[in-house]
């Protein structure tokens, strides 16, 4: 049906309860139906490198089963049960699909961020007690391989590696060249090492256990896992079903064909790109295992649009600002839309994107926390620029505010800013794999609160407007982040911005702000302070210094990662403060404690007096303390 509104949404709701509808109860059943109604569709294509003409798969519904239902068999005879888990750390490509999808349907599947390090990557495997990884086999131009092989040896309960071999996909004599040029792996684990294709092609495209009586966990996504213990988020199918339902419902048909560059160890890849695409029966495209990140992806990319004639394209706003740096150098008339989400969309690039590229931009609203889809822009109706659009068939809002008075917490009027609150098909009470994290996530036992704020306007278009942990606390008054990286992005030389509070000894924090440049464009740091001054009302939020980066830190999806830039302010004003009073020390490293938060450490000369420092840095309100190991000479 069209989606023009939210009462679109509600309309059917009203249709039915969710509990009545005639959907599958397991992930096995929703993709085995697809499978059978079109067979010869094509289900999912891959390219490993990114020119228009390079060598690419193609795999239909029929095949796609086939081979998730051998992979599923493959886990069932390493002795995975349902209740186990089957982690994979590999970049995109048509295994990782099979292992997502059959990993599912045998056990529990965990993906894991490749790009992690070898130790993050062994406390995932040991937090979610992975029995079974799948990983890449040593191939050119990554480490993946030897990581993986270094965190088996910290995660002793694994006992099976299947690894992905890549070069099939290459075309000669690049093909004939690997095997010359493959790195050696050290293998100091005792996980036993199977090849992937060979184990897989061992198995029938018969499921030969019993398909799960219901709806169970089926997946657990890691959150975090750069600094400290990883969140484990758990999903069921109920809520995978419930993805691909309302994207297929609002959005997608069996005629579209949808550019896929996100990385599918994350829910928006994983749950409306995939889930969307088998409900529906669409195409979905994976362009170069790294996606946005493979070599060429970005100066291909409209090109690859025309090659595989896509309808929609999902994105983040980071890849937008980058692709509008991009001449428009193809046929991409097939497009109907481009559909971002994982982080705020601000103002400037929806505009900005628009009119350089003729493509109009659908904001969504998802968390992992919620299995993932939460609201969306109407595809063919309003869309308010800034809002993330409206709450999606079966998910009701709330937006609550503190109140200890009545309890805890009372629900904010219309155009009220609070903590926003989500109730779906997708959230349940066993929302972390971690117990003691589910205490007090579910407001009246219901919604989850999602430490997201925002409000809802009064024609039911959910605003966000900040993480209430990234708020900038000045002398106690809040200052929303977002208001400053608007001013800085109407700019027309800033290509992304990001704002964060930094240490201040009088107000706690002050803002400030980091930006990256549109490519080959230039501004001082200053005119970009005067221009928030012009462009922001409130004074309190104008930033003390704006630094200009070659690039802002992003995660694996293309979020700014905003933990690295606070340890870049961090170091810059206490180093600054040292230097200033002539204080021999300076910060060696900022990190990151579970407990304590960012920690300073100081590195000092054998002169140093603990007590100037002290008194110096005890105004600041992240704690310091030396580098560990006795005082040494130092030059400044």
């Amino acid at each position: 049906m069209r989606f023009t509104s939210s009462q679109d949404c509600r309309a059917i709701e009203n249709e039915s309860p969710w509990q009545q509808r005639p959907l599958p109860a397991t992930l096995y059943q929703f993709l085995r139906r697809t499978a059978e109604t079109l067979p010869e569709r094509a289900a999912l294509s891959y390219q490993l490198l990114s020119a228009p003409k390079s060598k690419a798969i193609t795999l239909t519904w029929r095949e796609l089963l086939a081979q998730t239902t051998r992979a599923a068999n493959q886990f069932r005879a390493l002795g995975i049960t349902e209740n186990e888990t089957i982690a994979f750390v590999l970049p995109n490509s048509p295994e990782t699909v099979m292992t997502l999808l059959g990993g599912a349907v045998a056990g529990i599947v965990a993906p894991i961020n490749p790009l992690l390090g070898a130790e993050q990557i062994a406390g995932i495997l040991r937090e979610t007690d992975a029995r079974v990884v799948v990983s890449l086999r040593a191939f050119p131009k990554t480490d993946l391989a030897q990581k993986v092989a270094t965190a088996l040896g910290q995660a002793p309960r694994v006992h099976t590696l299947l690894e992905v071999d890549l070069n099939p996909y290459l075309a000669p004599p690049k093909r004939w060249i690997v095997p010359w040029v493959r790195p050696k792996v050290a293998h100091a684990h005792s996980a036993k090492v199977l090849d992937f294709a060979a184990a897989v092609a061992g198995q029938s495209e018969t499921l030969q256990f019993d398909d799960s009586p219901g709806d169970r966990i089926a997946a657990r996504f890691h959150t975090g896992g750069t600094t400290g213990a990883p969140k484990i988020v758990q999903h069921r199918y109920g809520g995978l079903v419930y993805n691909g339902w309302v994207v297929h419902q609002l959005m997608l048909n069996e005629d579209d064909s949808i550019m896929c560059p996100m990385p599918l160890f994350h829910v928006f890849a994983a749950h409306v790109a995939l889930m969307g695409a088998i409900s529906a029966g669409a195409h979905l495209v994976l362009p170069t295992p790294a996606g946005y990140r493979g070599e060429g992806v970005f100066d291909n990319f409209w090109k690859l649009i025309e090659r595989w004639q896509s309808t929609f394209f999902i994105t983040v706003p980071t890849a937008l600002a980058a692709l509008m740096q991009r001449q428009v150098d193809a046929d991409i008339s097939s497009i109907k839309e481009a559909f971002s989400g994982a982080a705020p969309m601000p103002v400037d690039v929806f505009s900005r994107f628009k009119d350089t590229s003729g493509v109009s931009i659908t904001e969504g609203y998802g968390m992992t926390e919620a299995t993932c889809i939460i609201a969306c822009n109407p595809v063919s109706g309003e869309k308010k620029i800034g809002s993330v659009g409206v709450p999606l068939p079966y998910t009701e809002l709330c937006i609550v505010k503190p109140a200890p008075e009545a309890g805890g917490f009372a629900p904010c009027a219309a155009n009220e800013v609070g903590e926003i609150c989500v109730h779906n098909p997708g959230v349940h009470e066993q929302t972390y794999m971690q117990a003691h994290l589910n205490q007090g996530l579910l407001y009246q036992g219901k919604y989850l609160r999602t430490g997201d704020l925002g409000y809802l306007d009064t024609d039911g278009y959910l605003w966000i407007t900040g993480r209430a942990k990234d708020l900038i606390i000045r002398g106690g008054h809040n200052i929303d982040p977002g208001d400053i990286e608007d001013a800085l992005q109407s700019h027309p030389a800033v290509a992304m911005a990001a704002a964060i509070g930094q240490p201040d000894a009088y107000a706690g924090e002050i803002p400030c702000a980091f930006v990256e440049l549109v490519q080959s464009a230039e501004v001082s740091p200053e005119a970009l302070v005067q221009h928030c001054q012009v462009h922001l009302q409130e004074q309190a939020a104008h930033p003390k210094r704006v630094e200009i980066l070659p690039e802002l830190p992003k995660t694996a999806i293309g979020k700014v990662f905003k933990p690295a830039l606070r340890q870049r302010a961090i170091t810059y004003v206490y180093n600054d403060t040292l230097q200033k009073a002539g204080i021999g020390a300076e910060v060696a490293e900022v990190i990151e404690d579970p407990k304590r938060g960012f920690v300073v450490q100081l590195a000092r000369r054998r002169s140093a007096n603990e007590e100037e420092v002290k008194a110096l840095l005890g105004s600041f309100t992240h704690p310091w303390e030396w580098l560990p190991g006795p005082p040494y000479d130092i030059r400044f």
